[in-house]
């Protein structure tokens, strides 16, 4: 019957006297009753890790102060839209019962100042002298009318006529001197060229909310 000896080592820590690892075996033969006097000795094998971090420290920290400040920014427009005590309505057609549009604007300006207890300042804009607009006053009792639907039956009415085309420039100036928390106006005033759409972003300081026809 043949026998061998068999000798295998794994490279260890060589820092170590006690690192050595190897698995020796005794003269075994082919008989499967010789597997019983197999003899192992080791010693368990030591690997060091680190752990790695796949961003840099200072990339996440700008990163969740971005996100933050984005939060922030966000929550202060939502604020804007919510929080509001002062409402304008600028009626800038001259419908003496008021265009589709403004009655439009009319009843959502009363609706969320309502919700909100909002107070509610109207401003008649228009390039002509108040004699040179024969239904003025129709007008005027028009738009006491449809807030008074919405159940406002005071509010502010301002009067900026015969100061040229310029009503975007008007509506940004009240806005501005009043402290205003937002326009509510009908989309009609920009397609009818009233309101400049352009101008609206540099001359009104508070949010604005268009609607659509």
């Amino acid at each position: 019957m043949a026998f061998a000896h068999n000798l295998l080592t794994v490279p260890a820590d060589t820092s170590n006297p006690h690192s050595a690892t190897s698995i020796i075996t005794r003269p075994f033969s082919s008989s499967y009753n010789s597997l019983s006097s197999l003899s192992f000795s080791y010693s368990p094998l030591k690997f060091n890790t680190r752990r790695v971090s796949n961003f840099p420290k200072n990339l996440s920290l700008s990163h969740k102060a971005s996100v933050k400040a984005q939060a922030s920014e966000a929550s202060s427009a939502a604020d804007a839209f919510t929080n509001f005590k002062h409402v304008l309505l600028p009626i800038t057609d001259r419908n003496p019962y008021l265009s589709e549009g403004s009655r439009q604007a009319a009843a959502t300006a009363t609706a969320l100042a309502k919700k909100y207890g909002a107070d509610i300042t109207v401003v008649v804009i228009d390039e002509k002298e108040k004699e040179a607009v024969p239904e003025h006053e129709t007008q005027l009792a028009s738009i006491r009318w449809h807030l008074s639907e919405g159940g406002y039956q005071e509010f502010k009415l301002l009067e900026r006529l015969g100061e040229g085309s310029k009503p975007t420039a008007i509506i940004g100036e009240i806005a501005d001197e009043m402290n205003l928390d937002v326009v509510i106006m009908s989309m009609e005033a920009i397609h009818s060229k009233h309101v400049d759409a352009n101008l609206l972003a540099e001359f009104i300081p508070c949010p604005v909310l268009l609607l659509p026809l």
